[in-house]
């Protein structure tokens, strides 16, 4: 199969899809891969190990798109790739669907068979592409709140690991999955007080056990919510639904009670965000301010630490890709469900129905398709 990775174009992008030595796995096992010039730079490597790795390194984003079978990213096309989409490409990268209409009807128009990493499933209900990410994600949530706390950045001055003498911040955590654990656990290194909540008594339960009670946790609530997000120096959104727009548990009002300068990093920008006041921003321009509280939505936030986040990811996509690779689309699909799950268009039709139900488009099951 021609495999093709081309250079990431979302601002401030620099993860690549596979660093060399993915490469070189693809082209043991008999592939083509085509790789744009300068597509791994911004994550540390350079054209020529890339050309060691065996693959054809191309000289424009074009040449990959159109004579790739598979084209495999990090990133959700924007709006000036829509042109190489085309009917029988199959597109494998992270998509977030349920937040981005225009791309889901442009997959739709152009039928093009479309993979979203987030999607990917294993039977324990587990998301194996998404979780390096998330992990990476919610360890840098932590970092970015801490800084952006600090008053010449428009913050209220916090430290949240305080000093002998003096408290330290306060960390609200709202959902226990990979990001918030991670986020969790951060913020515990840096010796803030953190809450989390959850909706999973469960999953509290598991929180408490591994990490030794050096936190609290809360069921989530509408009034314990608003409670703790008013006392907050950072609140962090970590709610997904897999393939579904987040649910909006911070309201405005709650974003109105919180103190000057404290500081709200969401997450779950990707699908929509948790926080009624929160709309995607970059990494050129990653906050903005409402009533007076800071607020960090950038979409691709592990795209700021590029070489860790380009191993993390490609150590878990890997096998994916060359399932797809070797056995071709309908037989990987078939042979593995996980992967299946992860299809989210498919010849014209939406086949996930979390995505189908947020954008209001008609569901069709993928296996109708194969």
């Amino acid at each position: 199969m021609i495999i093709g990775i081309p250079k990431e174009v979302k601002p401030r992008e620099y993860r690549v899809a596979q660093p060399p030595h993915g490469v070189r796995e693809l082209v043991r096992h008999g592939h083509t891969v085509l790789v744009e010039r300068g597509a791994g730079l911004g994550s540390g490597f350079d054209d020529e190990q890339y050309a060691s790795a065996g693959a054809t390194l191309v000289d424009d984003a074009a040449s990959v798109w159109n004579r790739a079978e598979l084209v495999v990213k990090v990133k959700e096309p924007i709006e000036s790739e829509f042109v190489y989409l085309r009917p029988g490409l199959i597109l494998f990268t992270f998509l977030h669907l349920a937040a981005n209409e225009a791309l889901a009807r442009a997959l739709v128009e152009r039928e093009v068979t479309a993979i979203a990493y987030e999607t990917v499933q294993l039977p324990d209900g587990s998301l194996p592409l998404l979780a390096p990410m998330s992990e990476v994600a919610g360890r840098l949530a932590v970092q970015v709140g801490a800084y952006y706390l600090m008053e010449p950045y428009g913050g209220r001055g916090v430290l949240l690991g305080g000093v002998p003498g003096v408290p330290p911040g306060r960390v609200v955590v709202i959902g226990g999955g990979t990001v918030g654990t991670n986020a969790a656990q951060m913020a515990l290194g840096l010796g803030a007080e953190v809450l989390l909540f959850d909706v999973n008594i469960e999953r509290l339960r598991y929180l408490e056990a591994v990490l030794h009670g050096r936190f609290q946790t809360r069921m989530s609530s509408e009034q314990a919510l608003a409670e703790a997000v008013r006392e907050a120096d950072l609140v962090i959104g970590a709610v997904l639904i897999p393939g579904a727009r987040a649910p909006k548990l911070v309201s405005r009002e709650m974003v109105r009670s919180m103190r000057r300068g404290s500081v709200i990093v969401d997450v779950s920008i990707d699908q929509g965000g948790c926080v009624e006041t929160a709309r995607p921003t970059t990494h050129d321009a990653p906050v903005y301010d409402v009533d007076g509280v800071l607020h960090y939505m950038v979409t691709n936030m592990p795209g700021a630490v590029p070489r860790t986040s380009t191993f993390a990811l490609s150590n878990v996509t890997l096998r994916y890709v060359l399932e797809l690779a070797d056995l071709g689309f309908a037989a990987a699909v078939r042979r593995d469900r996980a992967l299946a799950n992860g299809v989210n268009v498919c010849r014209g039709k939406i086949t996930h129905p979390a995505v189908a139900e947020a954008l209001g488009m008609p569901f069709e099951p993928l296996a109708n398709l194969l």
